[in-house]
C-alpha cells in the first residue's frame, strides 16, 4: 500500500501517478455527524473537501454518523466511538480520517485530524438562550448533561485526535473559553463555483437558512429606515422563520421592496451574487459562514455585525464591507451609503476579492493532511 500523503504529498502523489499509471491511492475518510433532512454548512464542507481530495488523487469516502436529539446525545457519541473507520469494506486500511463536528470527532483512528465546525452550541455559547426558558428541574437536568459533555468533548479533542483545527477564530476562542483546548485556525474555502461579477444593481442580497439565529429580520427592520426608495432586498433560502419574515415585511410596510426567492439552484444563486450591490450576512455568532467568501469571490462588499462571529472576522470594516452594531438604524445608514455610491461598492468588492485569495484549497489541504 502507498505511504500516507503529506502536506507536501500533493505534488509527490502526482509524480507517483506519472511513474505508475495505476498507483494504490491513499484513502481518506471525511466524517461528519448528520441530521436527516437538515442542510448545514458541514455538509457543504464535507462534500467540497471530498471533491478536492479526489481531484488531488486521493480515494475518499464521506461517512455520515448519527447526531441524536436532546436526551440522546450520549448514545450518539457512543455510536460514533464504535463506528469502524479503520478500514474500507474491501479490507484495505483507511490512511487518515478528517472529522468536522460533534460527535463525529469521537470516531477512533490513529491518524485523525478534526477540522472543527462546532460542538453542541446549546451547551456552550448558546447555553443562556437555551437554558433560560427551562423549568428548574429541566435546567438541573440539562446542567448535569452539559457538565458531562464538556468533559467528554475535552477528552476527545485532546486525546482522540492527532491535530485540531478550528474553522474560524470564533470557534478557536470557544475552545479556549470552554475547556482551554488549543487549536489552529483554518478557514474553509468556498465551494468551487463559477463566481462572476456582472453589475452592481441597487439590491441588497442575502442567502441563508431562515432561522432566528441567522437574523434576516435585521435586514427587514433596516429596510424600513432606508431612505433610498430604489433599494430592494432579495432573500434566498427557506426555513422555520420564513412565514414570520414574510409577515414582518408586511407589518413594516416594505413588502413591495422585498423579494423572497425561497430555495434557489446554484446558477440562480451565482447570478444574484453577480448582480447585487452588496450582500447582507449578519447571523448571531456564526461558526464560519460561506456567504462572506462567496460575496468576495463575486466582488461584492458584505454588511455584517460585530457579534456575527466568523463573518465579522473576515470583513475589514470600511474596506471590504461594514461590521456594524446589530441595530437596524446603523445598518440602514450604510445601505444608503452604498445605494448612493456605486463606485464605493465596486472598490469594496474588489478589496474583498483580493483579501480572500489566500483562502484556497491547495493551502487548506496541505494543513489537513498529516505527514
Amino acid at each position: 500500500m502507498a505511504g500516507m500523503a503529506t502536506s507536501s504529498g500533493l505534488a509527490s502523489s502526482k509524480a507517483t501517478a506519472e511513474k505508475n499509471p495505476q498507483p494504490e491511492r491513499v484513502r481518506v475518510a471525511v466524517v461528519t455527524s448528520d441530521v436527516p433532512f437538515v442542510e448545514g454548512g458541514h455538509r457543504v464542507i464535507a462534500t467540497n473537501l471530498a471533491g478536492e481530495l479526489e481531484r488531488h488523487g486521493f480515494r475518499v469516502e464521506i461517512i455520515r454518523t448519527p447526531q441524536n436529539r436532546f436526551g440522546r446525545q450520549f448514545s450518539a457519541y457512543l455510536a460514533n466511538w464504535l463506528t469502524d473507520v479503520s478500514e474500507s469494506g474491501d479490507g484495505v486500511p483507511i490512511d487518515q480520517v478528517i472529522s468536522l463536528r460533534y460527535p463525529s470527532f469521537a470516531v477512533r483512528h490513529p491518524r485523525h485530524v478534526c477540522w472543527l465546525n462546532h460542538r453542541m452550541r446549546e451547551y456552550y455559547d448558546l447555553w443562556p438562550r437555551f437554558s433560560g426558558p427551562l423549568s428548574w428541574k429541566g435546567r438541573l437536568k440539562e446542567r448535569t448533561r452539559r457538565w458531562m459533555m464538556h468533559r467528554l468533548d475535552k477528552y476527545l479533542l485532546t486525546h482522540n485526535v492527532t491535530r485540531l483545527l478550528a474553522q474560524s477564530k470564533t470557534v478557536q476562542e470557544r475552545l479556549m473559553k470552554w475547556g482551554k483546548i488549543p487549536s489552529e485556525v483554518l478557514y474553509p474555502p468556498p465551494p468551487r463555483r463559477a463566481y462572476r461579477t456582472e453589475s452592481y444593481d441597487n439590491v441588497i442580497f442575502t442567502v441563508s437558512r431562515l432561522h432566528p439565529l441567522k437574523r434576516v429580520s435585521l435586514l427587514l427592520q433596516a429596510m424600513k429606515h432606508v431612505k433610498s426608495q430604489s433599494v430592494r432586498a432579495v432573500i434566498a433560502g427557506t426555513g422555520e422563520e420564513e412565514e414570520h419574515l414574510r409577515r414582518l415585511a408586511g407589518e413594516l410596510g416594505i413588502s413591495e421592496r422585498v423579494q423572497f426567492l425561497g430555495w434557489v439552484d446554484e446558477e440562480t444563486l451565482i447570478s444574484h451574487y453577480a448582480r447585487c450591490r452588496a450582500v447582507f450576512f449578519a447571523p448571531f455568532m456564526e461558526d464560519f459562514g460561506f456567504v462572506t467568501l462567496e460575496a468576495g469571490r463575486s466582488k461584492k462588499p458584505v454588511i455584517t455585525c460585530v457579534d456575527s462571529g466568523g463573518p465579522a472576522e473576515l470583513v475589514a470594516n470600511g474596506r471590504s464591507g461594514y461590521v456594524l452594531l446589530p441595530d437596524p438604524h446603523f445598518i440602514a445608514r450604510q445601505i444608503d451609503v452604498l445605494a448612493d455610491n456605486r463606485d464605493l461598492a465596486t472598490r469594496m468588492g474588489e478589496i474583498a476579492e483580493e483579501s480572500f485569495r489566500g483562502i484556497n484549497w491547495e493551502s487548506t489541504l496541505s494543513r489537513l493532511l498529516l505527514p
